[in-house]
C-alpha cells in the first residue's frame, strides 16, 4: 500500500482521481504551455523569450514546466531567487537561467559555480561577485538592473555613473562583467505614457553604460504586458511569465493563449438544509428557503482565496453554482440546489472548463478582489499536480 507521501509526488501525466488521497487536484496541460510559447514567439518576432517560471512556475510546478519548455528549445528561464535557479539546475535544466531579484544570503559562489546569471543593483552584491571572480581567476558575468520608474529594485539613473565608478574599481579590471542591462516596466498594461518614459530612461542608461566601455550583449525591459503591447520594449529579450500559462494583458483576450491549469475536486457531502439555516463559519450565508448544500474538500489551505466566500462560482455538471458560507481552510460549501441528479463524487471545477462553460483566473480574481497572478500562485503544494502533454 502506498503511503500518503508517495501519493503527493508530482506525476508526469494525468492520473485517475482515485490515485490521490482526496479528489482535489490541479491538472496542468503542458501542451498548452508549449502552445503559448509559440504564440508569444510569433508576437515578439526576433526577440528571444526568457520563460519566467518563478514562484513554482506561477503555481504550475516549475520542474515539469521547465523541462517541457527546454525540450522545445526555450532560450532560457527567469526566476526570482537563487534557490529556484539551483532547483532547476539540479533537475537537469542546462540553458540560461537569470536570477532576476539578485542574490542574497551568501550564495554568490554557488551561483557562479552553477553557471547562473545574477542580476545586480547594489554595490555589496557586486563586491561579493568580485571576490568570487578573484578566487576563481575568471570574470563573473552579470546583468545590471536600472530603476527607470518602478522604485523597487535597480540602480537609480541619477547615481548610475557613480555606481559604475565603484563597480569598475572592484578587483581586477573586468572582474564583474556587464553582460546585460535590464529594467522593469511598472505600468505596461495600464499607462503607455509612463512606459514610454521608462523606455527613454532605459535607453539613456544603456548609452551611459556603453560610453563607459561596457558591452552588454543583451538588453531587456519587457514583461508579458510590455512584450504584447509595446513593441519598442522588446529589445533583444522579453521576459514572459503569465502569458506562458494562458493569461495575457488586457486587450489580448483573442491572442490565442490557452490557460494551462484546471483546478478540480469532488463532492464529499450533500445535505438538505431548511430555510433559515446558517452555513459555515460565522454563518455568513443563511438559506432563504430549503437548499441542497454540497461540501467539497478544498479551502484556503489549498489556495482558494477566502475572499471568494459568497462571491465566486464553481462548475457542477457544466452549470454554475455559487460558493456559500465562508471558505474554510480545508472545506467549502456550494449550493447545488439547481443541479438535477447531483450525487457524491460528482466533479466540481473551480478553475478551468467543464462542459460548455469555463472559469478562468481573471474571473476568480475579480471575485476575490485581486489579480490573476495571486489566484495561480496561491494553489499550494499540498494540491497534487497532474501533468498532460
Amino acid at each position: 500500500m502506498r503511503s500518503p507521501r508517495d501519493t503527493l509526488i508530482l506525476k508526469p501525466r494525468l492520473q485517475a482521481a482515485e490515485d490521490t488521497l482526496r479528489p482535489t487536484r490541479a491538472e496542468i496541460d503542458l501542451d498548452a504551455v508549449v502552445h503559448n510559447l509559440g504564440v508569444a514567439r510569433e508576437r515578439v518576432g526576433s526577440s528571444r523569450v526568457l520563460a519566467v517560471v518563478k514562484a513554482d512556475g506561477y503555481g504550475h510546478g516549475v520542474v515539469p514546466v521547465a523541462r517541457r519548455l527546454q525540450e522545445v528549445g526555450a532560450y532560457g528561464f527567469g526566476v526570482a531567487l537563487a534557490e529556484e535557479a539551483l532547483e532547476l539546475r539540479a533537475a537537469g535544466i542546462h540553458t540560461e537561467i537569470v536570477v532576476l531579484n539578485g542574490v542574497h544570503g551568501g550564495a554568490h559562489e554557488e551561483v557562479v559555480a552553477a553557471s547562473l546569471t545574477p542580476v545586480v543593483y547594489e554595490l555589496p552584491e557586486v563586491r561579493a561577485f568580485a571576490q568570487v571572480a578573484a578566487k576563481r581567476g575568471q570574470p563573473v558575468g552579470v546583468h545590471l538592473k536600472v530603476d527607470t520608474g518602478m522604485s523597487r529594485l535597480g540602480v537609480p539613473h541619477d547615481v548610475l555613473s557613480t555606481f559604475l565608478d565603484s563597480l569598475e574599481g572592484m578587483g581586477s579590471p573586468g572582474a564583474v562583467r556587464i553582460d546585460g542591462c535590464m529594467t522593469h516596466l511598472s505600468s505596461a498594461d495600464s499607462d503607455p505614457a509612463v512606459t514610454r518614459e521608462q523606455l527613454r530612461r532605459f535607453d539613456d542608461a544603456v548609452s551611459l553604460v556603453r560610453a563607459r566601455g561596457h558591452r552588454p550583449a543583451v538588453l531587456h525591459a519587457a514583461n508579458t504586458a510590455g512584450a504584447f503591447l509595446h513593441p519598442d520594449s522588446r529589445y533583444d529579450l522579453v521576459r514572459l511569465g503569465s502569458a506562458l500559462f494562458g493569461y495575457g494583458p488586457p486587450g489580448t483576450e483573442r491572442a490565442g493563449l490557452r490557460p494551462a491549469m484546471r483546478l478540480r475536486t469532488e463532492i464529499i457531502s450533500l445535505r438538505r438544509v431548511p430555510a433559515g439555516t446558517r452555513v459555515g463559519y460565522d454563518g455568513t450565508f443563511t438559506a432563504p428557503e430549503e437548499r441542497l448544500i454540497a461540501t467539497v474538500p478544498v479551502g484556503y489551505g489549498d489556495g482558494l482565496i477566502r475572499a471568494t466566500s459568497n462571491r465566486a462560482e464553481v462548475l457542477v455538471h457544466g452549470r454554475r453554482c455559487p460558493i456559500v458560507g465562508n471558505v474554510s481552510m480545508d472545506l467549502t460549501g456550494v449550493d447545488v440546489t439547481a443541479i438535477a441528479h447531483v450525487q457524491l463524487g460528482d466533479e466540481v471545477v473551480l478553475l478551468g472548463r467543464q462542459g460548455g462553460d469555463a472559469i478562468d483566473a481573471h474571473e476568480l480574481a475579480r471575485s476575490a478582489g485581486t489579480i490573476h497572478y495571486e489566484v495561480l500562485t496561491n494553489v499550494s503544494r499540498r494540491v497534487p499536480r497532474f501533468y498532460a502533454g
